[in-house]
């Protein structure tokens, strides 16, 4: 617990929410409900241990963080998370009632554990250890089967690796909304590439098939698209997007969007996870993907 004056507020209250729940308490010494829940609450911090931070800020000494959040009465409560008030309650509740409120705001155990666990897998790919970072990934999917950034980078690890199989149990708990999540549904159709290829027994004749297709006919757009699928597959991602592109050029539209659909897919397993960068500034983007995203940019509102 720490008590916050406008000396410090800025510090304490703002920019802590930015990475971590922040519950200010409204209080003053006179106040006999204050010295009820004061306790109640510095017990809870300590219970959620870290999940939340708890500030206290004396109404009376610091009127005028009083007046910019409205308070009325006390003790009033405020929980901040990326430096805005998002919800907050009056009273001196009963311990249930606080951690009911608490529990609908914080991150659960399982949430940080595989926060933790994602950021160590992501060190360890940066250092070059693959199994090491597999093992993370699995670990964070098992602390936070929700966290969807979490299981796309190990369904990615896992297709990397060649392990398909695995690739499809890790996707399944969260098929059902593949479609309407953007990395998901790029995971989906990129093993829907892959298993479209899995009985093509000579790779490089079929690729010159269907390029011979493409000679002959500028416009076979279903030849293109194989071959898209085929060189993305085989992890030509920029070959791939060139040849969606050549159908976008012709035909935006063409078999309900598909071309774009999977362009935009492409990008989505390329684009790499970004740097962690001082608040406030935003992270470089990788060229490739940048050149990419340009390019479609050009074509599509052509």
């Amino acid at each position: 617990m720490i008590d916050v004056t406008i000396a410090n507020f800025e510090a304490e209250v703002i920019e802590a929410s930015m990475h971590t729940p922040v519950l200010v308490d409204f209080w003053a010494p006179w106040c006999g409900p204050c010295k009820v829940i004061g306790p109640l609450l510095e017990k809870l911090e300590a219970a959620y241990a870290g999940r939340f931070k708890l500030v206290k800020i004396d109404s009376d000494q610091e009127q005028q963080l009083a007046g910019a959040f409205g308070i009325r009465s006390i003790p009033t409560c405020v929980l901040l998370k990326n430096g805005q008030p998002v919800d907050g309650f009056m009273g001196a509740l009963p311990e249930g009632q606080i951690r009911a409120f608490l529990d609908k705001h914080v991150p659960s155990e399982g949430e940080i554990e595989a926060e933790a666990e994602e950021a160590d897998a992501q060190d360890a790919l940066a250092q070059g250890d693959v199994h090491g970072a597999l093992e993370k990934l699995q670990q964070a999917v098992t602390a936070d089967p929700a966290n969807d950034d979490a299981r796309f980078d190990l369904v990615k690890l896992l297709l990397e690796l060649g392990q398909d199989d695995d690739a499809k149990v890790a996707f399944a708990p969260v098929i059902a909304k593949a479609s309407g999540v953007r990395r998901l549904d790029a995971l989906q159709r990129w093993m829907q590439a892959r298993d479209a290829q899995m009985e093509v027994a000579d790779p490089q004749a079929r690729v010159e098939a269907l390029q011979g297709r493409i000679a002959a006919n500028r416009r076979d757009f279903e030849a293109r698209f194989a071959l898209a699928q085929l060189l993305w597959a085989h992890g030509q991602h920029t070959a791939a997007m060139d040849e969606l592109l050549e159908i976008l050029m012709r035909d935006k539209a063409w078999n309900e969007d598909l071309a774009r659909k999977t362009y935009i897919a492409i990008l989505e397993i390329i684009d790499p996870p970004k740097p962690k960068v001082a608040e406030g500034q935003v992270p470089p983007e990788d060229p490739t993907v940048a050149t990419y995203r340009r390019r479609l940019s050009s074509v599509v509102l052509s």
